[in-house]
């Protein structure tokens, strides 16, 4: 053999070494082909049903964490009431009730009047005309004021909170907040807590005045009861114990929407578009959490007889 072949053949011919890895990339590439269709049917559902179960989980856990800091925040407030924010307590009572009475009185008198309007074609059916002030009034004070005004609370100041806080979070006022020794906590959600603590059982009165007086009005016009006989009848009808459940729902509500709203501005992360997603994150969850618990009374006073 001559001298050229000879190079020539060492040239083509592989090493050992080199002949194994072309083997074992030719192993790998015929597996991922193989193992394609499976991979592209399958595991992204899988995967994704995994991740969303583990930030459920995740998010359930840092949510009873975050209710048991505020519960532990607002334990001492109230041991020491000379650390209590009274100022800003004040405020919030004022933009999430006072601002919210036209909001809240408009929607109530449109729920009375539609309720009336609604019974008022099976009530004439039966002669029972007058019994529209028990539809009208148990369902007001038992139901619907109390619901219709946290959940417009819940996409008005839960809302506010949510995005207040969350731009502090991304301009980082909340780190400068803790650098100089001041409890987030203390400033941020507990006078947010208390003033709606306050001003939604009072909203939720003003709806039910509204809400009746829509009925009354409705009911003169299509059932001819007149109002003197409307409230003759309600007074008999509807007892303080429904006036009573009603409003006791209302602070549930607000602790409700306080810390969903607090919360999600508390995780927020990033810019702009992380404070959009969790101000929208936050009304929905918290209207979601005032129907089950709406529901939660609704079964438990069911159980009571009440």
């Amino acid at each position: 053999m001559s001298p050229v072949s000879v190079e020539t053949a060492a040239v083509v011919q592989p090493t050992p070494h080199e002949l194994g890895s072309r083997v074992e990339a030719r192993y790998r590439a015929s597996g991922e082909r193989s193992a394609a269709p499976a991979a592209v049917l399958l595991p992204p559902a899988l995967e994704r049903l995994g991740r969303s179960a583990v930030d459920f989980y995740r998010q359930s856990i840092a949510l009873l964490s975050f209710v048991g800091e505020t519960a532990c925040a607002l334990a001492i407030c109230i041991a020491h009431p000379a650390r209590m924010r009274w100022r800003p307590i004040l405020y919030n009572i004022r933009r999430s009730g006072f601002d919210a009475l036209p909001i809240v009185g408009l929607l109530s008198f449109l729920i009375g009047i539609v309720v009336a309007y609604q019974s008022a074609d099976q009530l004439r059916k039966y002669g029972a005309n007058i019994f529209v002030a028990d539809v009208v009034g148990l369902s007001m004070l038992r139901e619907f004021a109390p619901l219709i005004t946290a959940i417009i609370i819940a996409g008005r100041s839960g809302a506010a909170y949510a995005a207040q806080i969350g731009t502090m979070s991304v301009t980082e006022e909340i780190d400068a907040m803790r650098t100089l020794g001041i409890a987030p906590l203390e400033v941020l959600v507990l006078p947010k807590f208390l003033g709606l603590v306050i001003a939604l059982p009072l909203l939720a009165v003003f709806a039910d005045v509204l809400g009746v007086f829509g009925g009354m009005l409705m009911a003169q016009a299509h059932l001819g009861v007149g109002f003197g006989d409307f409230l003759e009848r309600f007074v008999n009808a509807v007892s303080v114990t429904d006036y009573l459940i009603g409003i006791g729902k209302t602070p549930v509500f607000a602790a409700i929407i306080v810390v969903i709203g607090c919360f999600q501005g508390f995780r927020t992360k990033g810019g702009a578009d992380s404070v959009g997603r969790q101000t929208t994150r936050s009304v929905v969850q918290a209207i979601l959490f005032v129907i089950v618990a709406d529901s939660a009374f609704s079964i438990a006073l069911s159980a009571l007889d009440l």
